[in-house]
């Protein structure tokens, strides 16, 4: 191994933040690595925020600007934090994409969406099966998790062993999917893990993790109990709990309707790829209508109350032709993510106001994690017994207990957030580089920078309002006419109780009259005086200061 190459290891997103996971590994001389990318995922926006938003990604312009070096794109899972920015960026980065078959499954749909190249994904069948990857050899290690088919990565390179775990959970009897297979994980470690790149989503949670099997008897007895309809919300990734939830309808004599189209496609797929067997009957909404309602659970999307999902359709009233109603039951088997807090209240009280009762993740009886927590953490440390530890996947606060952790245990280890590049070659990981990165939006068919203003201005218009105020000049450069105003989103009538729009044009006009020949024949200086003289007539009227756009007319 010659001393001027290196092994290093670059978090772009998903690393100080939940979601947007994007890891970049690299081997070679500095500045000549070549590189594979493990997720490309995305977080969801909010109208506080981000409004008017579809999606948002990291910001993959450091590696697009080295993507002659990248090998591959790796995905661990189909959750849309890890798989949803592959289609998106496919066509800057164009590496081949390995993922295992489910993955590969949703992933050709995405891939196809967006005009990209889905024949360059390629299946892995999971360790001991290899993949040559530049100077990386890799294979899928199985893990338990909240979605079919996820997987850590073992990645053997020139300066040792890395194992990047995924988003995993230590669950023997997962219900779909493979159970956590301790033997497996030692004899991986039996010839020494270099890095140990790992999961934090859970370390402050005390308590050794839950698995999927322990909700069985508690859904069956709730959906058994519960009189009139009974209807159910969770991830519809989760095909696991999905199937436990439709084989409790089935038990209670219920006939299961599955509703919203993520719901209908997940377990489709999970059924295509095998991944899925035995799963009960179910029927479509148009015979779940005509049922008696003690007969019927209906399975839906909206487990974060996303304002289109079944969920809040049926908070609303009528979803496909089916209403909740007074004594019938709505169970969430999710966890409320943090952030989703307010869409999944209002569909909570809009419920209530129904008569409907309403059973929330708060007891832990009908939801467990996907995620390691903190004892199971050092567990597979311990499994592992790695030379350092790197924690991902996680808000800053994780990464640092995730980190505390490990270092109180032995294991060297050190707090990586975006952008911050570590050397893994030597005994310890080092920081050697800072990359510049941040986020990227997708607004309606666009990418844009978050440093761009589109969305700041956006912001600005809905809380300040607009005003469009009209000016047109002569061939002499004088006021023809007066001005005219447009407003948006602003009190039609102030503290003078005469029209806003009128007082703007009276003032502006009387500006125009009085303004000097070379303030007139200066665009720049005029559109600012009219700005300013906009948002003073404002603020005086109704105390707002809007965003004041000057279009300026010149005739000749």
């Amino acid at each position: 191994m010659s001393g001027a190459e290196r092994l290093i290891y670059l978090p772009l997103g998903g690393a100080g933040e939940v979601g947007m996971n994007a890891y970049v590994y690299g081997w070679g001389a500095p500045g000549k690595e070549r590189l594979i990318l493990v997720d490309l995922g995305v977080t969801f926006p909010d109208m506080d925020g981000t409004p008017g938003v579809d999606l948002i990604f990291p910001d993959m312009s450091w590696l697009i600007e080295r993507a002659d070096r990248l090998e591959a794109i790796v995905v661990t899972h189909g959750h849309e934090d890890h798989i949803g920015g592959v289609g998106h960026f496919w066509s800057e980065l164009r590496a081949p994409v390995y993922c295992r078959r489910f993955t590969g499954h949703l992933l050709h749909r995405k891939m196809e969406e967006r005009g990209a190249d889905a024949s360059q994904i390629h299946v892995v069948e999971p360790f001991p099966e290899t993949l040559e990857a530049g100077p990386f050899q890799l294979s899928f290690l199985p893990v338990s998790h909240s979605i079919p088919e996820s997987s850590g990565l073992i990645l053997d390179t020139p300066a040792g062993r890395i194992v990047h775990t995924g988003d995993f959970k230590l669950d023997g009897a997962p219900v779909v999917g493979e159970p956590f297979d301790a033997q497996l994980w030692h004899g991986i470690a039996a010839d020494g893990v270099k890095a140990l790149i790992c999961d934090s989503t859970n370390v402050h949670v005390d308590s050794p993790g839950r698995s999927e099997s322990t909700l069985v008897n508690n859904i069956r007895d709730l959906v058994l109990q519960s009189p009139g309809m009974f209807v159910t919300t969770t991830f519809a990734s989760n095909v696991a709990r999905v199937k436990t939830l439709a084989e409790a309808g089935h038990e209670a004599g219920r006939s299961v309707c599955l509703m919203g189209r993520a719901m209908l496609r997940m377990v489709q797929a999970a059924v295509e790829t095998g991944v899925l067997t035995d799963f009960p009957p179910v029927i479509g909404h148009e015979e779940a209508e005509d049922l008696p309602r003690e007969n019927l659970m209906l399975i839906v999307t909206g487990s974060q109350g996303e304002r289109r999902a079944a969920s809040a359709q049926l908070a609303r009233g009528k979803y496909l032709g089916l209403e909740l109603a007074e004594g019938d039951t709505f169970l969430f088997s999710s966890k409320t993510i943090p952030g989703n807090e307010r869409g999944v209240l209002r569909i909570l009280n809009a419920f209530s106001e129904k008569g409907v009762n309403v059973v929330d993740d708060s007891s832990t009886l009908y939801h467990v994690s996907g995620h390691a927590n903190r004892p199971d953490l050092e567990a597979v440390h311990e499994l592992m017994h790695p030379q350092m530890v790197v924690p991902m996947h996680g808000e800053h606060r994780m990464l640092r207990r995730h980190s505390e952790v490990a270092t109180a245990k032995g294991y060297p280890s050190i707090v990586a957030t975006n952008g911050t590049m570590l050397d893994l070659t030597g005994d310890r990981p080092v920081v050697c580089e800072h990359v510049e990165t941040g986020r990227v939006y997708l607004d309606g068919t666009q990418k844009i920078g978050a440093m761009d203003g589109v969305v700041r201005n956006r912001i600005r218009m809905a809380l300040n309002g607009l005003v469009l105020l009209n000016v047109i000049l002569d061939e002499e450069d004088e006021p023809l006419g007066e001005p005219w105003a447009e407003l948006m989103g602003l009190a039609e009538t102030g503290r003078s109780r005469s029209a806003l729009v009128d007082l703007i044009e009276n003032e502006t006009a009387q500006f125009l009259a009085r303004a000097d020949d070379k303030l007139l024949v200066d665009d720049e200086k005029l559109d600012t005086a009219l700005r300013r003289v906009v948002r003073q007539v404002s603020v005086e009227e109704i105390g707002k200061k809007p965003e004041v756009v000057v279009v300026i007319s010149r005739l000749g």
